[in-house]
């Protein structure tokens, strides 16, 4: 009986010990584990900060090449987009406000053969020409969008006085920066791809650019 009993006692025990060196081993997988992750999270941090480095130089460098070329004298921005202007001198913002650009409406001709999209050109330009009390010569498209016959290209019907404002500022291929009589929609697209500002800022535009200037338009 006694000898069982021991017997008993060494199944107890040595069930105890295989049971504690579970669990022992269980933890130091958890630790192991755990240790790991802290690696990771710390790789994970250490590149984090080492991608953040690279961004801040590159932008750095990005940053001094757009220095090295932005214009010393004043220029436009338009964002054709929003329908904004923005007048600088160099980096220094002079004037920002609504504008109005090309409505991207397409009209198609009497003959089908001929059609215009109605919208403001994207790039780089120049200030080439500069008017004070410019008169409009209606092209073909304006005869055509009022459901007229296209007269002759100097035919007297063709100029308008006092629709683009008090000035204009050409940046070639027919495309204008003006007024307008319409004030109410700037700041909506709804040119035929010209530029119109109000009155006082036209104003301001014309005095601040001189031919050369650089109109910068996306």
């Amino acid at each position: 009986m006694e000898k069982k009993t021991n017997i008993r006692k060494w199944v107890v025990l040595a069930t105890t010990m295989v049971l504690l060196l579970l669990v022992l081993v269980k933890i130091q997988t958890i630790m192991i584990s755990l240790t790991a992750q802290e690696t990771v999270v710390k790789v994970d941090k250490e590149t984090e900060t080492s991608l953040l480095t690279d961004m801040q130089n590159q932008l750095a460098v990005l940053d001094k090449k757009l220095s090295a070329n932005i214009p010393k004298n004043n220029y436009l921005v338009v964002n054709s987009t929003v329908n904004e202007f923005y007048l600088y001198k160099g980096k220094d913002l002079i004037k920002s406000d609504i504008c109005s650009t090309g409505s991207y409406i397409l009209l198609k001709g009497n003959d089908s053969k001929k059609q215009w999209m109605f919208k403001t050109p994207k790039g780089e330009f120049k200030i080439l020409n500069k008017t004070k009390d410019p008169v409009w010569k209606k092209p073909d498209w304006a005869f055509i969008e009022d459901g007229l016959p296209v007269p002759s290209p100097n035919h007297s019907s063709r100029f308008e006085y006092g629709v683009l404002g008090d000035y204009s500022l050409s940046i070639g291929d027919g495309y204008l920066i003006h007024g307008t009589l319409y004030q109410r929609f700037l700041g909506l697209p709804v040119t035929h791809g010209c530029i119109r500002l109000d009155d006082a800022n036209l104003e301001l535009v014309y005095k601040s650019l001189p031919i050369g200037s650089k109109v910068f338009i996306f």
